[in-house]
């Protein structure tokens, strides 16, 4: 069997999170291909105009329990919208917002500085493209989308578009939190 492998990356715009694609846009597989033998996957998605942290693993067990909403495990993100968020507006979105799909509620909102067009959100829900929907459900675009937190894990020291190990601490820490 294959040694078990965990790598974190820092997404650049432009990339999809895919294995491959057919028609031949860049994909986030390029940028770690240097990682070794094993065959790695992407922990859920970004998509291609989104920045962040992306895990990538050869565990498929691991990679359930990352993704899984039982374990919720939050994602940070900082947003960039096109105009400003209404108080009003983060309080409902705080409570939580009955979407086409279900029910969603974040863990956390807050504005960024002060600004009412930065805003920093935290949620566990790892449904498609759900940070962009609940804005636009209420009238909002989102211009910019930075995942700067996986679990524990930020992007301190990981340069856009560069990728490093997870450490044996990392890992432990991620498996007694799920």
């Amino acid at each position: 069997p294959e040694r078990k492998r965990y790598l974190i990356l820092n997404k650049p715009a432009g990339h999809i999170t895919t294995m491959k694609d057919e028609k031949s846009r860049p994909t986030v597989m390029s940028l770690i291909k240097n990682a070794g033998q094993e065959r790695l996957f992407p922990v859920g998605r970004l998509d291609k105009d989104t920045t962040g942290l992306l895990l990538f693993t050869n565990d498929g067990v691991f990679a359930k329990e990352m993704t899984h909403p039982r374990h919720r495990v939050k994602k940070t993100y900082q947003l960039l919208l096109d105009k400003p968020l209404k108080k009003s507006d983060l309080s409902n979105i705080s409570k939580g917002l009955r979407l086409e799909d279900g029910f969603v509620r974040v863990d956390s909102i807050s504005y960024i500085n002060n600004n009412l067009r930065k805003i920093q959100i935290e949620i566990h829900v790892g449904k498609n493209r759900i940070v962009r929907r609940l804005f636009s459900f209420i009238g909002y675009t989102v211009m910019e989308l930075d995942r700067i937190g996986y679990a524990f894990l930020t992007k301190k020291n990981l340069p856009l578009g560069k990728w490093r190990f997870l450490t044996l601490e990392e890992l432990k820490i991620l498996r007694q939190e799920n």
